[in-house]
Protein backbone atom coordinates (compact mmCIF):
# COMPACT_ATOMS: atom_id res chain seq x y z
CA UNK A 1 0.00 0.00 0.00
CA UNK A 2 1.37 3.28 -0.92
CA UNK A 3 1.73 6.15 1.39
CA UNK A 4 -0.27 9.07 1.14
CA UNK A 5 1.59 12.52 0.67
CA UNK A 6 0.30 15.78 1.72
CA UNK A 7 2.27 18.61 0.41
CA UNK A 8 2.19 22.44 1.75
CA UNK A 9 2.92 25.01 0.12
CA UNK A 10 3.41 28.53 1.20
CA UNK A 11 3.33 31.49 -1.04
CA UNK A 12 5.16 34.28 1.02
CA UNK A 13 8.05 36.44 -0.27
CA UNK A 14 9.41 37.71 2.97
CA UNK A 15 10.87 35.73 5.89
CA UNK A 16 10.30 35.37 8.53
CA UNK A 17 7.10 34.06 7.70
CA UNK A 18 3.69 33.81 9.58
CA UNK A 19 2.38 31.89 6.34
CA UNK A 20 5.17 29.46 6.57
CA UNK A 21 4.50 29.28 10.16
CA UNK A 22 0.87 28.53 9.53
CA UNK A 23 1.22 26.19 6.78
CA UNK A 24 3.84 24.12 8.83
CA UNK A 25 1.16 23.73 12.62
CA UNK A 26 -1.26 22.42 9.75
CA UNK A 27 0.93 19.97 8.53
CA UNK A 28 2.28 19.05 12.01
CA UNK A 29 -1.39 18.64 12.95
CA UNK A 30 -1.53 15.78 9.68
CA UNK A 31 1.67 14.10 10.86
CA UNK A 32 0.07 13.85 14.14
CA UNK A 33 -3.05 11.82 12.83
CA UNK A 34 -0.58 9.82 10.86
CA UNK A 35 -3.11 10.77 7.66
CA UNK A 36 0.84 10.31 5.51
CA UNK A 37 4.05 11.47 4.46
CA UNK A 38 4.63 15.53 4.46
CA UNK A 39 6.63 17.63 3.07
CA UNK A 40 6.58 21.72 3.13
CA UNK A 41 7.77 23.93 0.47
CA UNK A 42 8.33 27.64 1.09
CA UNK A 43 7.73 29.75 -2.26
CA UNK A 44 10.50 32.01 -1.66
CA UNK A 45 12.72 29.52 -2.21
CA UNK A 46 11.33 29.76 -5.99
CA UNK A 47 11.50 33.45 -6.19
CA UNK A 48 11.11 34.57 -9.86
CA UNK A 49 14.39 34.82 -10.74
CA UNK A 50 15.04 31.01 -10.26
CA UNK A 51 12.22 30.36 -12.84
CA UNK A 52 14.40 28.84 -15.15
CA UNK A 53 13.38 24.80 -16.25
CA UNK A 54 17.31 23.86 -16.81
CA UNK A 55 17.86 25.18 -13.13
CA UNK A 56 18.39 22.73 -9.72
CA UNK A 57 16.09 21.84 -6.75
CA UNK A 58 13.93 24.37 -5.90
CA UNK A 59 12.30 25.12 -9.81
CA UNK A 60 9.21 25.65 -10.51
CA UNK A 61 9.56 22.19 -12.60
CA UNK A 62 10.54 20.38 -9.32
CA UNK A 63 7.76 22.39 -7.46
CA UNK A 64 4.77 21.70 -10.00
CA UNK A 65 6.02 18.07 -10.03
CA UNK A 66 5.51 17.68 -5.91
CA UNK A 67 1.94 19.59 -6.51
CA UNK A 68 0.75 17.70 -9.09
CA UNK A 69 2.01 14.07 -7.74
CA UNK A 70 0.66 14.67 -4.18
CA UNK A 71 -2.48 13.38 -2.90
CA UNK A 72 -3.29 16.14 -0.72
CA UNK A 73 -2.64 19.74 -0.51
CA UNK A 74 -2.13 22.00 2.63
CA UNK A 75 -1.92 25.77 0.57
CA UNK A 76 -1.23 28.93 2.48
CA UNK A 77 -0.69 32.37 0.98
CA UNK A 78 0.04 36.16 2.61
CA UNK A 79 -2.62 38.57 1.32
CA UNK A 80 -1.64 41.67 -0.62
CA UNK A 81 -3.95 44.39 -1.62
CA UNK A 82 -6.89 42.13 -1.16
CA UNK A 83 -5.28 38.77 -3.09
CA UNK A 84 -3.05 35.88 -2.68
CA UNK A 85 0.57 36.47 -3.87
CA UNK A 86 1.84 37.14 -7.44
CA UNK A 87 4.14 34.32 -6.86
CA UNK A 88 1.92 31.57 -5.50
CA UNK A 89 -0.41 32.65 -8.50
CA UNK A 90 2.69 32.05 -11.12
CA UNK A 91 3.25 28.48 -9.76
CA UNK A 92 -0.21 27.19 -9.98
CA UNK A 93 -0.51 29.25 -13.70
CA UNK A 94 2.10 26.02 -14.23
CA UNK A 95 0.03 23.35 -13.27
CA UNK A 96 -1.81 20.88 -15.07
CA UNK A 97 -5.33 21.94 -15.52
CA UNK A 98 -6.33 18.20 -14.77
CA UNK A 99 -3.44 17.60 -12.63
CA UNK A 100 -5.78 18.66 -8.93
CA UNK A 101 -8.61 17.32 -10.28
CA UNK A 102 -10.39 15.62 -6.98
CA UNK A 103 -7.60 16.21 -5.00
CA UNK A 104 -8.23 17.42 -1.37
CA UNK A 105 -6.81 20.78 -0.38
CA UNK A 106 -6.90 22.81 3.52
CA UNK A 107 -6.87 26.76 2.24
CA UNK A 108 -4.83 29.38 4.74
CA UNK A 109 -4.07 32.98 4.86
CA UNK A 110 -2.32 35.46 6.44
CA UNK A 111 -2.73 39.27 6.38
CA UNK A 112 -3.06 42.52 8.59
CA UNK A 113 -6.35 42.71 9.54
CA UNK A 114 -9.90 40.39 9.47
CA UNK A 115 -10.81 42.30 6.64
CA UNK A 116 -8.94 40.17 4.36
CA UNK A 117 -10.09 36.74 5.62
CA UNK A 118 -12.80 36.54 2.82
CA UNK A 119 -9.49 36.23 0.49
CA UNK A 120 -10.17 32.41 1.12
CA UNK A 121 -13.56 32.64 -0.13
CA UNK A 122 -13.07 35.42 -2.99
CA UNK A 123 -9.58 34.47 -4.22
CA UNK A 124 -8.34 30.80 -3.26
CA UNK A 125 -11.38 28.72 -3.63
CA UNK A 126 -12.38 30.18 -7.25
CA UNK A 127 -8.39 29.16 -7.98
CA UNK A 128 -8.46 25.75 -6.89
CA UNK A 129 -12.50 25.12 -7.97
CA UNK A 130 -10.90 25.60 -11.35
CA UNK A 131 -8.90 22.49 -11.19
CA UNK A 132 -11.89 20.66 -10.13
CA UNK A 133 -9.95 20.53 -6.64
CA UNK A 134 -12.05 19.37 -3.45
CA UNK A 135 -11.49 22.54 -1.08
CA UNK A 136 -12.42 21.66 2.84
CA UNK A 137 -15.05 23.90 4.00
CA UNK A 138 -12.91 25.34 6.51
CA UNK A 139 -10.88 27.28 5.60
CA UNK A 140 -7.85 29.15 8.26
CA UNK A 141 -7.13 32.47 8.12
CA UNK A 142 -4.86 34.18 10.96
CA UNK A 143 -4.34 37.91 11.29
CA UNK A 144 -1.97 39.78 12.15
CA UNK A 145 -4.13 41.10 15.20
CA UNK A 146 -4.48 37.38 16.66
CA UNK A 147 -0.96 38.52 18.27
CA UNK A 148 0.77 35.24 16.86
CA UNK A 149 4.56 35.05 17.51
CA UNK A 150 5.10 31.03 17.74
CA UNK A 151 3.78 28.13 16.61
CA UNK A 152 2.33 27.70 20.34
CA UNK A 153 0.41 30.70 19.83
CA UNK A 154 -1.05 29.22 16.19
CA UNK A 155 -1.72 26.46 18.26
CA UNK A 156 -3.71 27.93 21.07
CA UNK A 157 -5.49 30.10 19.17
CA UNK A 158 -6.43 28.29 16.00
CA UNK A 159 -6.11 24.87 16.89
CA UNK A 160 -9.30 24.42 17.01
CA UNK A 161 -9.94 25.28 13.38
CA UNK A 162 -6.82 23.35 12.44
CA UNK A 163 -8.38 20.10 13.91
CA UNK A 164 -11.43 20.86 12.23
CA UNK A 165 -10.18 21.17 8.97
CA UNK A 166 -7.55 18.04 9.40
CA UNK A 167 -10.53 15.98 10.24
CA UNK A 168 -12.29 17.41 7.06
CA UNK A 169 -8.98 16.62 4.86
CA UNK A 170 -9.25 12.63 6.89
CA UNK A 171 -12.22 12.58 5.25
CA UNK A 172 -10.98 12.54 1.59
CA UNK A 173 -7.97 10.25 2.52
CA UNK A 174 -7.32 8.55 -1.17
CA UNK A 175 -7.82 5.34 1.39
CA UNK A 176 -11.41 6.68 2.48
CA UNK A 177 -12.29 6.91 -0.69
CA UNK A 178 -11.71 3.80 -2.04
CA UNK A 179 -13.26 2.26 1.13
CA UNK A 180 -16.96 4.63 0.47
CA UNK A 181 -16.22 3.63 -3.33
CA UNK A 182 -15.94 -0.02 -2.94
CA UNK A 183 -18.96 -0.05 -0.45
CA UNK A 184 -21.29 1.77 -2.37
Amino acid sequence: MSTTTIIGISGNINRPSKTSMLVNVILDEIAHRHLGQTDFYDLLDAAPGSFDPGTPYGTPNHLVDAIEQADMLVVGTPVFKGGYTGLLKHVFDLVHPEALRGKPVILSATGGSNRHALVIEHHLRPLFAFFGALTVPTGIYMSASDLIETEADVRKKLGARIETAVSQLSAWQPQAIRQVSVVA
